[in-house]
């Protein structure tokens, strides 16, 4: 147990050398750049603090933040059941098969335009937009997951006398959880993506839109800024969902004994 304690502190020294290295190597790479191109830490620095006194930056990063969780939970719920039926019904699975497949080529981004004259330029359009994104992730994981159930599990309910909702319900989905955790995961970084254009393109609140606007004006900084802002935001959403995962979703798997 100490042993294993002391190399993730181990490991946690290194990144927090590692992000120090990048930040002295950012810094002695922009010395000798124009700054209007490629900016100092200390100038991002500086227009963070900006951001932060007159309060811009807390409600942008509010503003996308809601965007992205709106969003990613709007298209999970339509991708999950959706899921569940293609991979558990191989008539389901050959009727949405080829929407599926063709629509997921298509970059969400592509479809802007088309949904800022569906629904308008305000905030329905971008939900819509990120949940549109969202499901063809959620829904390929979550099929895959629930095709992938052990055959031995639903015969044996079978045996046990179980009819074919309570086999989908307590056999199915409980074994198809970490498909549809993987895949909400995968999507939530898609969501992220989604947002930066939606915001660019039709709003004037969020990072995205925070980012666009600075390029007006030459702010290359407030553009560090809001690429920072992302970074960080998808890197806490991802760590926070994946606590998630070892608490609350591995105790309902071991209740249920399927993990």
């Amino acid at each position: 147990m100490g042993a294993r304690r002391g190399v993730k502190f181990l490991l946690m020294g290194l990144s927090a050398v590692s992000v120090v290295a990048g930040l002295v190597a950012w810094q002695l790479g922009a010395r000798g750049a124009d700054p209007t191109l490629f900016p100092t830490p200390d100038a991002v620095w500086k227009a963070t603090h900006e951001a932060v006194s007159d309060g811009s930056l807390w409600s942008n990063i509010a503003i996308s933040v809601r965007r992205v969780l709106e969003g990613w939970l709007l298209g999970s719920a339509i991708a999950i059941p959706l899921g569940v039926l293609a991979g558990t019904s191989r008539i389901v699975r050959a009727i949405l098969d080829p929407y599926i497949h063709f629509f997921r080529a298509v970059p969400a981004l592509a479809l802007v335009s088309l949904f800022l004259l569906w629904f308008g330029i305000g905030e329905t359009s971008k939900v819509y937009l990120i949940a549109w994104a969202c499901i063809f992730t959620v829904i390929v994981t979550t099929a895959e997951a629930a095709s992938g159930v052990s055959r031995d599990k639903i015969d044996a309910a079978r045996c046990f006398g179980a009819s074919r909702s309570q086999t989908l319900w307590q056999v199915i989905v409980p074994a198809t959880v970490p498909g549809i955790f993987t895949g909400m995961r995968l999507g939530l970084s898609t969501a992220y993506l989604v947002v930066v254009a939606s915001e660019a393109l039709a709003a004037n609140s969020g990072i995205g839109w925070l980012v666009w606007n600075a390029r007006t004006y030459f702010r290359t900084d407030q553009i560090f800024l809001g690429v920072f802002c992302f970074g960080v935001l998808g890197f806490v959403s991802d760590r926070v969902w994946r606590l998630l995962g070892r608490t609350v979703f591995s105790r309902f798997l071991r209740a249920r004994g399927t993990y």
